[in-house]
């Protein structure tokens, strides 16, 4: 069949090809036989090679939240900094070290150029640490062997001498500083898939005899995709093309750090550890400079899908998230693998029947076959895993296609009354809208209005009452924590209800006056609340601006919205709140 495709205008022929760069015959490979069986050792290097492509880096607030998420989830390997670059780096270190908040099954590891200036400092910055990683780096490829260090001739000895040089110095600076620590030495010959391969294993091996490996002592070799370049395939060629000319080969863990400038990071990572490799680096949803690093959520979720333990726990995916991006101040797509929060919604018509009888056929099944339906073997249409096990409902898989009608709603509610709704709750009040209209007919602004008022925003002027609860007054007052550290502050609220028709003084106390009602209302009344996801702007100008606040709320086993409106910012959220809970009683 004829290709109907015309050629370009884009200078295509200024590139060369990768196959024309790095040449191995590899006709005897044997990774494509190869099967992922177990996980792999996992580093995540979200706290330096992902805070180093932020905009706004990491404040060291954000910096221990991340790292107490890391460990939660289970990483018994973190990259902590880049000390010697950032003195909030060194100080961060320090902090985690000093306060004991190192787990003694998680080994932290930070990252030096060979200098050794550099590595003096980076070494100091471990004093005191279990078990500490120094992870040295220099660059190897022709480019920057050529260009950037402008070695004469092919550089090689200069290039192997800088890396000698370095791990000398780390020796001598740990051997000096870090006493009966369980002290690990890594390397990477930096730009690994544009160095030829003959010297990366050249180099590799100077550096290894040096450091002399053993059984017991924690030795890493780094083969980065530091800019991806070829197909994964290619990539995982010369991972087992390394691996067959490696010295010290059962001694030496060897870690892989693809990039995804290519888009193909994940396929990368998964061949290259069917090629040999024992561990892969990576950030949190893939951040990191350009397009970003290695994804290790979806690494970890992908041998999930097979039947394999990840050894990492994403079963509450959504505080993930919202760590992440209060961390990385970036977003997580709604398309991303796994997390996105469209991923296990289908808008498809045929696509929603397939998922529902597939969801009755496996309850049929799960009660003929006398288990719970939890554990019947997952096999679903469109759903690659199970979103219960993230922590998800089942209420966004199978949702009505009213994209234009969402649309148009998000629009005249924002236009007409200044309301910037979540997304989420975007979707959730257009399923409000469609079920009290679906007899037809043109629903207009002040329509839409009124759906939304009444679905969140009861009338204060109705005797009547709307829901079991209603926020008549509120009283808050800062005070120490009795049972916290010292000078740490709490909320103490006073918050005058009624509830079910009666009014009574209620007293709280949180880390804020949110988590202050929450206890409240847990404490008090049969409720289980948690809080997923909050935000908050304001409406209007001058003296008639107001406070929009949105939560999200997990009630029992549901998860819903409540809109709160005030002209005070703590009010209106704890409007929200109420107006949450509310819905959850209808």
């Amino acid at each position: 069949m004829a290709n109907l495709q015309q050629p370009s205008p884009m200078p295509f022929s200024k590139y060369k090809s990768f196959y024309d760069r790095i040449q191995l015959d590899m006709r005897d490979r044997t990774w494509p036989d190869q099967r992922l069986t177990k996980a792999p050792r996992w580093l995540s290097t979200d706290l330096r090679d992902g805070n180093q492509a932020l905009i706004d880096p990491m404040t060291p607030e954000r910096k221990r939240r991340m790292f107490d998420l890391l460990v939660k989830l289970g990483f018994k390997e973190i990259e902590v900094g880049f000390p010697a670059a950032s003195q909030q780096d060194f100080d961060f270190i320090r902090q985690i070290i000093e306060e004991d908040a190192v787990p003694d099954d998680v080994r932290i590891s930070v990252l030096t150029q060979a200098r050794e200036d550099l590595i003096e400092r980076t070494v100091e910055s471990l004093r005191g640490a279990q078990k500490p990683t120094v992870h040295l780096y220099n660059a190897t490829a022709p480019v920057f062997r050529k260009v950037v260090f402008g070695f004469e001739g092919d550089g090689f000895d200069q290039t192997r001498d800088i890396a000698l040089r370095g791990t000398q110095a780390v020796m001598k600076h740990a051997e000096s500083m870090l006493g009966d620590a369980d002290f690990g030495y890594q390397y990477s010959p930096e730009i690994f898939v544009d160095t030829e391969p003959e010297f990366a294993a050249d180099i590799v091996g100077s550096v290894l005899d040096m450091w002399q490996p053993a059984a017991g002592r924690e030795t890493v070799v780094n083969l980065p995709a530091t800019v991806e370049r070829g197909t994964p395939n290619a990539y995982a060629d010369q991972i087992e093309w390394f691996i067959r000319q490696m010295p010290y080969r059962e001694d030496v863990a060897v870690s892989l750090h693809p990039h995804n400038d290519r888009g193909t990071g994940v396929a990368a990572a998964e061949l290259g550890l069917m090629a040999g490799a024992d561990r892969v680096e990576g950030c949190l949803f893939g951040n990191g400079e350009r397009t970003g690093n290695l994804d290790l959520v979806t690494v970890a979720m992908n041998l999930y899908s097979q039947g394999i333990d990840p050894e990492l726990d994403f079963s509450d995916i959504d505080e993930v998230i919202h760590t992440v991006e209060d961390c990385n101040q970036i977003g997580v797509h709604e398309r991303h693998p796994y997390g996105g929060d469209l991923v296990f919604t289908s808008f498809s018509g045929s696509h929603q029947d397939a998922i529902n009888k597939a969801f009755a056929d496996r309850e049929i099944k799960a009660h003929n076959a006398g288990v719970p339906v939890d554990r019947m073997e997952w096999d679903m249409p469109y759903l690659p895993v199970d979103p219960k096990d993230l922590g998800r409902s089942y209420e966004a898989v199978i949702r009505v296609n009213s994209q234009s009608g969402k649309g148009g709603v998000t629009y005249l509610i924002k236009s007409e009354h200044g309301l910037d709704m979540p997304r989420r709750m975007q979707v959730e009040f257009s399923k409000v809208v469609q079920g009290r209209t679906e007899s037809g007919g043109e629903v207009n602004a002040k329509e839409i209005w009124r759906i939304f008022a009444d679905e969140y925003l009861p009338s204060e002027e109705d005797e009547t009452g709307w829901g079991r609860f209603e926020l008549l007054s509120l009283r808050t007052e800062s005070v120490h924590a009795e049972d916290e550290e010292a000078g740490r502050l709490s909320e103490r609220i006073e918050a005058f209800l009624r509830v079910d028709g009666q009014e009574r003084i209620y007293e709280g106390r949180g880390n804020g006056p949110v988590d202050a009602l929450v206890t409240i209302l847990n404490d008090h009344f049969d409720v289980d609340i948690r809080l997923q996801d909050y935000s908050e702007h304001a409406v209007g100008t001058g003296a008639d601006t107001k406070a929009a606040a949105y939560v999200e709320l997990a009630v029992g086993d549901r998860v819903l919205w409540g809109a709160g409106l005030h002209p005070n910012i703590t009010k209106a959220t704890l409007k929200a709140i109420i107006s949450a809970v509310n819905r959850a009683a209808r």
